[in-house]
């Protein structure tokens, strides 16, 4: 798994790449509870998930859960094929909030 951040629109955009499996969803939780802990609002891009496992899905609900405590904004963006289908499956999908793009999100947060 690879990652990036960058801010955008008011938030701060963590790009998650590749597999997101047990091996590495403790790298991603951190990153996710990173940018939550100091205060920002946060969209996870998984356009670039070509899998993702329970462990890293969790990570997603830790840290939608984190940002709800905290009043912070949370979403998802660009989620891939692959990871659709599993947040599919769990029924994740009607939890998340999950845009196309950034430029949706922003369009509806007006």
């Amino acid at each position: 798994m690879n990652y990036a951040t960058r801010e955008e629109g008011g938030y701060v955009v963590l790009e998650l790449e590749g597999e997101i499996d047990l091996s590495c969803s403790p790298e991603a939780r951190k990153q996710i509870l990173h940018v939550l802990g100091a205060g920002n609002d946060l969209l996870v891009d998984l356009s670039g998930v070509s899998y993702i496992d329970s462990s890293g899905v969790a990570s997603l609900v830790e840290g939608y859960q984190t940002a709800k405590k905290a009043g912070r904004r949370f979403g998802l963006i660009g989620v891939s094929d692959a990871a659709m289908s599993v947040l599919q499956l769990a029924r994740l999908d009607k939890v998340f909030p999950i845009h196309a793009n950034i430029e949706e999100r922003l369009e509806e947060d007006g």
